[in-house]
């Protein structure tokens, strides 16, 4: 009689537990396909399936972040996830990362989606988030959240989105999942992917992330060296003079927030050489006009700040792109109420006009000088590393990412030697021991999937599948 109860209660237990896993299931697959987008406006037919909207992130605030989804070409359950951030802080993934560099639609000038040839989900799936709050559609009910952020902050609420996209995409949970990212990702990347690893370490089955490594490009890693890398390639690029580049290394001591009047004067000078130029891009033409016709004023992109060169006291200045006009083209698209409602996004009915960077976030309360010991430990760790720099970027130039590297100190595994795609130098690779690798891409500025796409595809399908760059033109 005993066994009879226990074996009632074990069958009522499970089909109980059967019957909420079932309620669960049910419910993230209605909560997706809700996401699911369609009617694009201006988007051509394609085959693999897209989702954007919101994923609150904690029942405990009103904090929810705008994610945009793209489904591999072709056979999505056999790919890899990878998430996608752009940097600033405080600009768009969706804006720059979907809509001008790697995404499958790329916004034309007259407001018409284009295929790109080169997307990489041609080869993973892709999802791209709007991080922190503030940052495009991405909001929170509390505006004193928008005076909170930081790193810290914003690496927290990324892992709080993952584990509830998850929850949403549960599918794609047992997938190997990479970080990807540019410029200021250089610590969105990493300290997303340190807390996702000691995470995983102390946390139960069902919030395990897959992780299995991250690629960084033209990445604020260390402040110290990023600040010397570029001036030294100013230099050696022909933007500024000597006497101005011995003034700068002889007045400044980039050590310091506060800098000498003298500095600020040798300073000024350097973003004057930058005016009539991209920084971003030096070799590039500059956008003359905006989406009005209007011929727009040229000034330097970065202000003279207390920390005069470092990239998050620059977070609202806006990085050019390989269409010198391209950003305006993206922000007027997003900004139609037709998009919006196709992507269920600004549902809210934000006080404020989408921008490609936020104009609301005003205060950055916590920055790491450095985030070179958290990539050694994660490559002590055994996840895959990558390093990229797109060579005629001035902002976060190759000598920057050279400098900061040598700054670990690794031993190095296999020498400095050109990279190849389609019988062509596509760059410069350099592999250490331990894993970490440096690529180079030659003629590539900032936002190297942007002006180098095909090259930035193969970079990334290599990075994959853990094999090395080829070595040779045929």
């Amino acid at each position: 009689m005993v066994t009879t109860f226990w074996r009632s209660l074990f069958c009522c237990l499970f089909v109980a537990l059967a019957f909420a896993a079932d309620h669960g299931n049910q419910y993230s697959g209605q909560r997706r396909e809700a996401d699911r987008v369609t009617g694009l406006p201006g988007q051509p037919p394609v085959k693999f399936r897209h989702y954007a909207g919101y994923v609150k992130l904690r029942p405990s605030d009103g904090k929810a972040l705008f994610y945009w989804f793209f489904e591999a070409q072709e056979t999505p359950s056999q790919k890899p996830l990878v998430l996608w951030l752009n940097g600033g802080p405080g600009c768009s993934s969706v804006g720059f990362g979907a809509a001008q560099e790697l995404g499958p639609f790329l916004v034309g000038d007259k407001g018409q989606l284009k295929l790109n040839k080169f997307s990489w989900n041609k080869v993973a799936n892709i999802l791209f988030v709007e991080s922190p709050i503030g940052v495009g559609y991405s909001y929170s009910n509390d505006t004193q959240d928008l005076h909170k952020l930081g790193d810290g902050v914003t690496a927290i609420d990324s892992y709080a989105f993952l584990i509830q996209w998850f929850k949403r995409f549960p599918h794609f949970k047992s997938h190997d999942f990479y970080i990807a990212g540019e410029s200021y990702a250089g610590h969105y990347v990493p300290q997303l992917a340190e807390l996702i690893y000691d995470s995983n370490r102390k946390t139960k089955k069902d919030s395990y992330i897959n992780l299995k490594g991250f690629m960084i490009g033209n990445a604020v890693i260390n402040d110290l060296t990023d600040t010397s890398g570029m001036v030294d390639y100013a230099w050696s690029h022909a933007i500024i003079s000597d006497q101005l580049y011995n003034g700068i290394l002889k007045a400044c001591d980039f050590k310091q927030d506060n800098q000498t009047v003298n500095c600020n004067i040798q300073v000024r000078g350097f973003l004057e050489a930058y005016s009539e130029i991209d920084i971003y891009s030096i070799y590039s033409p500059i956008c003359l006009t905006d989406y009005y016709g209007t011929r727009k004023s040229l000034s330097p992109k970065l202000a003279v700040a207390p920390r005069l060169l470092t990239m998050h006291d620059q977070w609202h200045k806006l990085p050019s792109g390989y269409d010198p006009c391209t950003e305006d083209f993206v922000a007027k698209y997003f900004n139609r109420e037709d998009v919006q409602k196709a992507l269920h996004a600004n549902i809210t009915r934000l006080s404020y006009p989408y921008t490609l960077c936020s104009t609301v976030i005003t205060k950055w309360n916590d920055s790491a000088s450095t985030v070179l010991p958290i990539i050694q430990k994660l490559q002590n760790a055994g996840l895959r590393i990558w390093i990229y720099s797109g060579d005629t970027d001035g902002r976060v130039p190759v000598t920057s990412t050279r400098y900061s590297i040598n700054k670990m100190g690794l031993k190095i595994k296999e020498e400095w030697r050109a990279w190849f795609h389609k019988h062509q130098v596509a760059g410069w690779i350099q592999i250490y021991e331990g894993g970490l690798t440096f690529a180079t891409m030659r003629g590539a500025g900032h936002q190297v999937p942007m002006y180098a796409p095909d090259q930035s595809l193969s970079l990334f399908t290599h990075f994959l599948s853990a094999q090395t760059l080829p070595s040779s033109r045929f």
